[in-house]
This record gives C-alpha cells, sequence and structure tokens, in this order.
C-alpha cells in the first residue's frame, strides 16, 4: 500500500532553482522535469516565477509532457502592507492553479526585501492587517477548491516560534510544515507535527544538520552561508527526525502531499549528475520507510 510513495512529490528548489536573485547557477526546466521522471516521482511542485510558462495553459501543457501532476508551490507575497493589495495578485496565479489542476498555494510571507538573510518583525497593526489578508486569501483560495497554507519560513514575517504560534492563534490558515526552515527558527518540527496535527496542510520535507542549523538561528551566520555549508542533507542523513515525523503525520490522518525539499544552491553548471544524486537518495529513504510499514 503506497501510503507515502503515492503522495511524493518534488520540488526545483532541490536542484537549485530559486526565486532569491542571484542564489546561484538555474536549470533549465526541462532538464529537472525530466530527471525528476526519471527517478519515479509523478508530481511537483511549480517552481520560482519564470522558472514554468507565466500563462496558465502553457504551464500545465509542460507539466503534462512530462507526465508531472501539478500540486501547486511556493508562493511569496506581502501581506503587511497597506499600500499593497495581495489579493490582486493571488487572485491570477490562482487561475494558473486552476488550469493546471493543482490544489495547493503554499503563502510565504515575503518581506519586501530580496533573499532571506535579515529577520524582520510585525507590530500590532502589521499583525492585525497580516492577519486579515491572510484570512481573506486563504477563502479566495478555498472558493476555487485550492488550499492555501502558510509556510514558516528563515528571513520572512513568519519565522519565529512565536510567528508560528500568532499564526496558529490568531487565523483560519493551516500550515505547510517545513521540517527544515521550522528547525532553523527554532521550532521543533516533530513537536509542531504532533500538537497541530489537524492544522498541517501541506508539508515540505527538508533535513538539516542541527549544529548549522543552530547557527543560522544564532546569527552567527547567513542562512544562504548556512545552505553553502551544506546545511540540507538528503532525508534521512540529517538532524530532523524525519521518519518519525511522516509515521505521526499519517497515524494522525494527514492526508496530503510529502515534498522532498532541500534548498540547494549551484555554484555552476554541474558536471556529472549534479543535484539529481540527493533527490534519489531521498526518494529512496521514503520508500524503505513505506516498506517497513508494509513489513
Amino acid at each position: 500500500m503506497s501510503i507515502i510513495t503515492s503522495r511524493l512529490a518534488a520540488a526545483p528548489i532541490s536542484w537549485g532553482v530559486c526565486e532569491v536573485p542571484g542564489w546561484g547557477h538555474q536549470l533549465e526546466a526541462d532538464r529537472v522535469l525530466s530527471e525528476m521522471t526519471a527517478l519515479g516521482i509523478t508530481a511537483t511542485e511549480f517552481g520560482p516565477a519564470g522558472f514554468l510558462p507565466e500563462e496558465a495553459n502553457a504551464r500545465a501543457e509542460v507539466l503534462q509532457r512530462h507526465n508531472l501532476q501539478a500540486i501547486g508551490g511556493f508562493f511569496p507575497i506581502i501581506l503587511h502592507d497597506a499600500a499593497k493589495d495581495p489579493l490582486k495578485a493571488v487572485s491570477a496565479e490562482l487561475d494558473a492553479y486552476q488550469a493546471a489542476g493543482a490544489s495547493i498555494m503554499v503563502l510565504a510571507a515575503e518581506t519586501g526585501v530580496a533573499g532571506y538573510d535579515q529577520r524582520h518583525e510585525l507590530d500590532a497593526d502589521g499583525w492585525h492587517l497580516f492577519g486579515r489578508n491572510l484570512d481573506t486569501i486563504v477563502k479566495a483560495a478555498a472558493d476555487q477548491g485550492i488550499q492555501a497554507v502558510v509556510h514558516p519560513h528563515v528571513g520572512t514575517m513568519i519565522e519565529t516560534t512565536s510567528d508560528v504560534n500568532r499564526v496558529l492563534n490568531d487565523t483560519a490558515a493551516n500550515l505547510c510544515l517545513d521540517t527544515g526552515h521550522l528547525l532553523i527558527g527554532g521550532t521543533e518540527p516533530g513537536q509542531l507535527a504532533r500538537e497541530y496535527a489537524a492544522r498541517i496542510g501541506h508539508t515540505h520535507l527538508k533535513d538539516v544538520r542541527r549544529a548549522v542549523a543552530e547557527r543560522v538561528q544564532k546569527g552567527e551566520i547567513s542562512y544562504t552561508d548556512g545552505v553553502k555549508s551544506g546545511m540540507y542533507v538528503p532525508l534521512g542523513q540529517g538532524d530532523v527526525g524525519i521518519a518519525d515525523i511522516v509515521l505521526n503525520l499519517l497515524e494522525a490522518g494527514y492526508g496530503g502531499w510529502f515534498t522532498m525539499e532541500q534548498d540547494t544552491i549551484l555554484e555552476a553548471a554541474p558536471e556529472g549528475e549534479g543535484p539529481v544524486q540527493d533527490v534519489r537518495q531521498s526518494v529512496a529513504f521514503l520508500r524503505d520507510l513505506e516498506a517497513g510499514l508494509a513489513t
């Protein structure tokens, strides 16, 4: 019974494809999507703007050509600025989601500053506006059959445990359980998954080396330098406790996707296989975990 691999998805960031300017060498979509398919993966997140065509039908066509199901993906948006209307930007993206048959919009609370190497805090008025905008978007997405979830993420408005608790207590939004970003931000992802299983709408499975993650959390090194230092590792090779998190989610009745997502920076065009080597190891880990459930 494929209770994990039937819901297994990939994300272009595992191939170094990222929305941050100057992040690193960006691989072309055909290579990334072809390598996903070769690994037996049947679903993917969209990746950043520009990775796939902006036009809804063209985007859907590219994924269909690679036999990949669209599940939605990471969508940075500013929710705390009264001068910006986030619903306008979201509405256009929701149309593309519908055309591709995607069902999950992973909202990252963008700060307005490029990159993820600075920390930001909202004042009371900012939180009020943030919560109001977030609930509006969640409803607008739900009206089109799409679940919008909040992604705690280093260098965004939702980073720390306090930020995560504010979302859980003050809004109706569900979370994207990103095991890596939660740990780096100071939240134990396993504990969050156990205590708030009903509020987990999507997962990003990352494994990290805790020692490097703690250096990022303490501000000793930037997030970007943490990634370059090998903070992310294939699933099962870090300190997050991925197996227990997946098993606890399944036991709690979680019915969503498991997206493998290890942030990667490519200094140049890779020689040999490149990032797919690590993704292959993560796929093997989850397949072995699933096989163990059947015995």
